[in-house]
């Protein structure tokens, strides 16, 4: 983890127990479960997961108004006292925690590289005699061959942990991503509840619309709830009314009667 970034080596104490947070929470297959869902009788989330020492811009929450609102900064762990990441700031060079943060991800991947395999060449050159007189002659059994290296190139391991992120970083956006999201039985439960709350304390009452009228749509609006370790405790389901439906443009255009005030006059007598 430290060799693909550029922080110094009095870092390498958050290195290790970012590395140790990440082999609780990941599968193995020796193991059917992870360390983590054995101590604490629940699986991981992996949505807060970001890559070690990966570039973030940092809202500054002070500062003067002329001042830039945000600092590149790197991400360097994750606390355990409160929710957020682990932010170092080579600008003040200082430590901190935030979670008004933008990552980096594909610069930090297109700076990477690790994945490079070297090819293995050997130093043996042939040896000419440059004193004698004739031109000794060359066998091609004498060449000597290059020796490539047989290792195969493998992506890490933590790219797998970007992909899975990027997979649960969305909530669904409509009602068919819901029932086919694999969490779809805890989707309609919760709009069940959102039903029968709307229901119990009369919100709406069902009647036929008006000749001509053109009731507003509605939607479902769909959130996970995060507790203070970024982990799911709830979901989430709102039936909202589209405010934003335009209406037609006969019902905007209303007379508008102008009135004309006439200005006072003064008038010299004789």
């Amino acid at each position: 983890m430290m060799s693909f970034t550029e922080l110094p080596s009095s870092f390498w104490g958050y290195a290790l127990e970012t590395a140790a947070k990440l082999r609780n929470i990941a599968p193995t297959t020796s193991v059917p479960q992870t360390p983590y869902k054995i101590w604490h009788d629940k699986p991981a989330s992996y949505k807060y997961l970001r890559m070690w020492g990966s570039l973030a811009y940092v809202k500054r929450l002070v500062g003067d108004k002329q001042d830039s609102r945000s600092s590149l900064c790197r991400f360097i762990g994750y606390p355990k006292e409160t929710a957020g990441y682990y932010f170092y700031d080579p600008a003040k060079i200082k430590i901190f925690v935030s979670r008004n943060a933008v990552f980096l991800k594909k610069d930090f991947l297109s700076d990477s590289r690790r994945d490079e395999v070297l090819i293995e060449e050997s130093s043996e050159e042939p040896q000419h005699n440059s004193t004698t007189s004739f031109e000794p002659t060359v066998h091609t059994d004498d060449v000597p061959v290059l020796r490539r290296s047989t290792r195969e190139s493998r992506v890490p391991e933590r790219y797998g942990f970007v992909g899975l992120s990027s997979q649960l970083d969305n909530d669904p956006k409509t009602y068919r991503e819901a029932i086919s999201d694999i969490d779809s039985d805890k989707w309609l439960e919760a709009m069940k509840s959102e039903m029968d709350s709307m229901g119990s304390n009369q919100v709406w009452t069902l009647v036929d619309p008006p000749k001509g009228a053109r009731p507003v749509g509605c939607k479902w609006v769909y959130k996970r709830k995060l507790g203070a370790d970024e982990e799911v405790t709830a979901f989430k389901a709102r039936l909202v009314a589209k405010g934003y439906t335009p209406r037609p443009r006969s019902t905007l255009r209303k007379p508008i009667r102008q009135w004309l005030w006439p200005s006072p006059f003064r008038y010299c007598l004789p």
